[in-house]
């Protein structure tokens, strides 16, 4: 990795790996209740174990085990949120927020997005200021976005029982 033109940026780069190992370790934890809960517990704890790992070490990024399953992790997120896209796209009702499969899409993206950016990392932390950046608008969309969903009672309302019970 090349040193980063800024003192911190290595340290913030972590902390926004660290945010989202949690993110993602918590979102497979409140998959429990979901009745297809197996294979979305799976989706979210790869990205979390390796998020993590890149929160420890940045340089594992250059690891050809880590490179290789973050790729087909990233892969096979692409091709099921393609899929969940078209669903959407032809069989959508209402906001797709109040879809399951919106709400898985919104998830598959975020881990895309962020496995890209964590892929791409292995040239430099988060290769530089305007993935630091990325990084950081990543990183604080879950959180912030979780933040408001659980303000915002009438929008859960239609959710499914399983998805209203889990904030």
């Amino acid at each position: 990795m090349a040193p980063a033109a800024e003192p911190w940026a290595p340290g913030l780069w972590r902390a926004c790996n660290g945010l989202m190992a949690a993110f993602f370790a918590l979102a497979a934890l409140v998959q429990v209740n979901d009745p297809d809960a197996g294979p979305w517990v799976v989706v979210y704890m790869i990205p979390a174990v390796l998020t993590l790992l890149v929160g420890l070490n940045p340089q594992v990024t250059g690891n050809i085990v880590w490179k290789s399953v973050s790729a087909g992790h990233i892969f096979l997120c692409v091709v099921w949120a393609a899929g969940l896209a078209r669903h959407l796209w032809l069989h959508s009702q209402q906001n797709i927020l109040h879809e399951e499969e919106g709400r898985e899409l919104f998830g598959l993206v975020i881990i895309t997005a962020w496995m890209s950016l964590c892929h791409s990392s292995s040239k430099g932390p988060a290769g530089g200021r305007a993935q630091l950046a990325a990084a950081v608008a990543i990183a604080l969309f879950p959180v912030i976005s979780w933040a408001c969903i659980y303000v915002n009672k009438e929008m859960r309302s239609s959710w499914p029982a399983h998805c209203r019970t889990v904030l």
